[in-house]
């Protein structure tokens, strides 16, 4: 991506120590750095900075260290003061950001006819924008937009010296912190220029082009711009899926990157603007080619997977690539076992207990721990309250399977609620859930109704069932029957080509 992605992580747990000892030891930053753009590491780092995980000088060196090998001179400047406590700005400093302004002259010039097509008034008024999920269907996001620009570009003469020159300066701009337009009508940067590249290369597939849009969704992602964020997650997607990489290892690397990006779009938005994405997520993660890429490439991926299910209660059953259902659920637990010597967390962990062992002592233990976790992650943060209320679920609907007499003063010990405060849970659960349950308030007790399927059901399914088998057993019969050459006779039988019944001569004549 635009020759600026890291491969060391900044900082390790050892570094930590007092208070955030116990932060740190659930912190990812070390695991995520080496899959992210150094530009989207700078608010991972601020983040632990706040929160105080890890000494304050050794988060300022992180970052000085990578702003020394990117083109945010001001940023670096600003840190370097920070750091040694001193307003004297070193002379190499100096020297490099009137180097940038000169590069940024010089590229400007290379690609001058080309940003004049852009400021045309005719197609400043058209909007360049992510494509609604109907237009992404049928392909036909942004036509308009598209067909107006070349239309320019052929008016203007423009050539593909020109159109190189662009993409240069958009990487340049992104470079030094330009990622776009924050208000309307304000400045373009890299987020405007790179998809206008994309557009007139001759070769849309090509690395150049491929690097330009990650460039693109990195800038959607710093911009906060999460729809053209979600659209262009799914160009790469498609394009990892399709295209033919020099080597299987380069494209299970491009899923990786791709996964570790896709956190700040699927967690970060809000909830409430954007209550699908976690949904998105699911269907990501569990598709085989990616399920493949985290336990082969980055287990750890398993806790925003795992947060992801529970706080998607409704949404246990998803389709897989053979429209079958399968269990979201079941596929986790056993995917978090398999995995559990390469990584695990209090997340982890606790589906593990409740879900495996059935120890809910244990599964208490880990929620708690689950809270100091959800304080401390980036991406995780917001999704504390949701996370919780969704694993007491969890925990309630694990206790009720297995027991038809609940003592109230009990599961409020196993929810870490107090009585009242579990009582008046249990009645807005069994209300809005419509549980087949009730509450006897003399004894405080939750006594279950049964849940076993009624001889009559049961009949039913099974008959189901064996119609649905006898239906694809006759099918199968009849493609192996077409495949040997036999047509099926009118009583069920079966009549040969060479070998078919037929009367020979005239009237009663004999029979072959």
């Amino acid at each position: 991506l635009l020759g600026v992605r890291v491969s060391e992580a900044p900082l390790t747990p050892s570094s930590s120590k007092g208070n955030g000892a116990r932060m740190a030891e659930f912190d990812l930053l070390p695991k995520i750095t080496p899959y992210l753009d150094k530009h989207l590491l700078f608010p991972l780092l601020e983040h632990v900075q706040k929160l105080q995980i890890y000494p304050e000088d050794e988060v300022v060196k992180a970052q000085l260290s990578m702003l020394s090998r990117a083109k945010l001179v001001d940023f670096e400047i600003e840190k370097h003061k920070l750091l040694h406590k001193s307003d004297e700005v070193p002379p190499a400093m100096k020297e490099k950001r009137q180097q940038v302004l000169l590069q940024l002259k010089e590229l400007k010039a290379d690609c001058k006819q080309l940003l004049t097509v852009l400021e045309d008034p005719a197609l400043a008024k058209i909007p360049l924008k992510a494509p609604s999920p109907q237009e992404r269907e049928k392909s036909g996001s942004n036509v308009h937009y598209r067909d107006m620009l070349v239309s320019l570009v052929e008016k203007h003469s423009i050539k593909p010296e020109h159109i190189e020159a662009l993409y240069r300066y958009a990487k340049l701009h992104f470079e030094c912190g330009n990622y776009g337009q924050v208000d309307e009508g304000g400045q373009i940067g890299a987020a405007e220029m790179l998809p206008v590249y994309r557009m007139l290369t001759s070769e849309p597939n090509s690395d150049t082009a491929i690097a330009a849009l990650w460039g693109k969704l990195a800038a959607a992602i710093l911009l906060e711009k999460w729809d053209d964020a979600v659209e262009d997650l799914y160009k790469l997607r498609e394009i990892i899926d399709t295209k033919q990489f020099s080597s299987h290892l380069v494209q299970l690397q491009q899923r990786t990157w791709l996964i570790h990006w896709s956190l700040f779009v699927y967690f970060k938005p809000q909830v409430a603007t954007h209550p699908n994405f976690r949904g998105d997520v699911i269907d990501l993660f569990f598709s085989p080619a990616y399920l493949n890429t985290i336990q082969t490439n980055c287990p750890h991926i398993l806790r925003y997977l795992t947060t992801a299910v529970i706080t998607n209660p409704r949404r246990r059953n998803v389709p897989n690539d053979n429209d079958r259902r399968i269990n979201v659920l079941n596929d986790l637990v056993r995917i978090i076992q398999q995995e559990r010597p390469a990584y695990s967390d209090p997340i982890t962990e606790f589906v593990e207990c409740l879900l495996v062992n059935f120890d809910f002592d244990s599964a208490q233990e880990k929620l708690r721990q689950c809270e100091v976790l959800l304080s401390t992650d980036y991406f995780l943060q917001a999704l504390k309250e949701e996370f919780i209320q969704n694993a007491r679920l969890f925990i309630f609907e694990t206790y009720c399977r297995i027991h038809q007499c609940i003592d109230i003063k009990m599961l409020a010990e196993k929810l870490n609620m107090g009585q009242e405060e579990a009582e008046l849970w249990i009645v807005n659960l069994i209300r809005n859930a419509r549980l087949d349950a009730k509450i006897d308030s003399e004894k405080h007790h939750v006594i279950m109704g049964s849940t076993k399927p009624s001889a009559y059901q049961q009949v039913k399914a099974k008959g189901k069932s064996l119609c649905f088998r006898s239906y694809v057993l006759g099918g199968n019969f009849q493609k192996q029957a077409t495949g040997f050459g036999m047509e099926m006779g009118p009583g069920g039988g079966d009549r040969r080509d060479g070998d078919r019944r037929d009367d020979r001569g005239g009237g009663g004549g004999g029979r072959y």
